[in-house]
């Protein structure tokens, strides 16, 4: 099962696998640049070289890039909208020149504006951020939301909208990247008796041969509170047994468990992914009884 963690690029791009090894992990994600900023660093061909070689030496698949805070691709204002598009195209060109599998997106909010028109917006400035690319080696994933405000992904309909509209006018590939957090807080239930039910309707919606990456994040707030406050494993309302039936759970095993909890502290990090990992042989233990 590949069981990762988002680490920093502070440093050199080659850190970030380091770091992902020292925590135990085998897959990662990453920011490419600041994700706070609309300037971007350049990266260094021999940094991309470096981080290449090593996530081959340590076994790293795959690798995840999450796009900056400040892109909003469901912006309906154009100005906004237009740098949005222009930070993401240079997302994917650094996805590309690292080779990143996949690239997850955020829709955005549309605040102002109908689910539509900001529907719209995500679709046209994805088809325009991907123009004239060879995106064949990446895949862009969007992200469902807590739902807070007017950000779209909320309802995961949202997101097969976008998908499907987006791929009938590109070449890019589409997929989804789960959030366990998202989900619980947007009433998508991912406590131990909710997740048979929230896995289906994920299926039925989504398709889960679509779904390669899952963000494993505990909440802080409650089921279907739209809040978008992570927790450490155990430390929130889906709690260890929610996470124990969602890595056992057969559907999910071939997909990439990827931690955003809070690790301030070197320790934190490697106590989750270490708790997932023992987690997941949890059921086929019992089996083996």
């Amino acid at each position: 099962m590949r069981i990762g963690i988002h680490t920093s690029i502070a440093g050199s791009l080659e850190r970030s696998v380091l770091k992902a090894v020292e925590f135990g992990a085998n897959t990662f994600q990453i920011f490419s640049t600041s994700p706070r900023q609309w300037r971007a660093s350049p990266l260094a061909p021999s940094q991309i070289v470096l981080l290449q070689k090593a996530r081959e030496k340590y076994d790293l698949y795959p690798l995840v890039i999450h796009d900056n805070y400040l892109i909003n691709l469901a912006s309906c204002t154009e100005e906004l909208r237009q740098q949005s598009m222009m930070a993401f195209r240079g997302e994917i060109e650094r996805a590309l020149a690292i080779g990143a599998e996949y690239l997850v997106a955020h829709p955005g909010n549309c605040k102002g504006h109908s689910v539509e028109e900001g529907m719209y917006s995500v679709i046209r400035s994805l088809a325009e951020a991907s123009q004239g690319l060879n995106t064949e080696k990446l895949t862009v994933l969007l992200e469902n939301t807590a739902g807070a405000g007017a950000q779209l992904g909320c309802r995961l309909e949202e997101l097969t909208v976008i998908r499907q509209f987006t791929m009938e006018q590109t070449d890019l590939k589409i997929g989804y990247c789960i959030d366990t957090c998202h989900c619980h807080v947007s009433g998508y239930g991912m406590t131990a008796d909710a997740v048979e039910k929230s896995v289906a309707e994920i299926d039925r919606i989504l398709g889960l041969e679509n779904v390669p990456v899952i963000h494993a994040n505990d909440s802080k707030t409650p089921f279907n509170s739209h809040l978008d406050r992570h927790a450490n494993i155990g430390d929130g309302y889906i709690g260890k047994d929610g996470f124990r039936a969602i890595l056992n759970h057969p559907k999910l095993s071939d997909k990439a468990f990827i931690l955003e909890t809070p690790h301030d502290e070197e320790a934190a990090g490697k106590k989750d992914v270490a708790t997932l990992k023992e987690l997941s042989q949890q059921k086929a233990t019992k089996r083996a009884r």
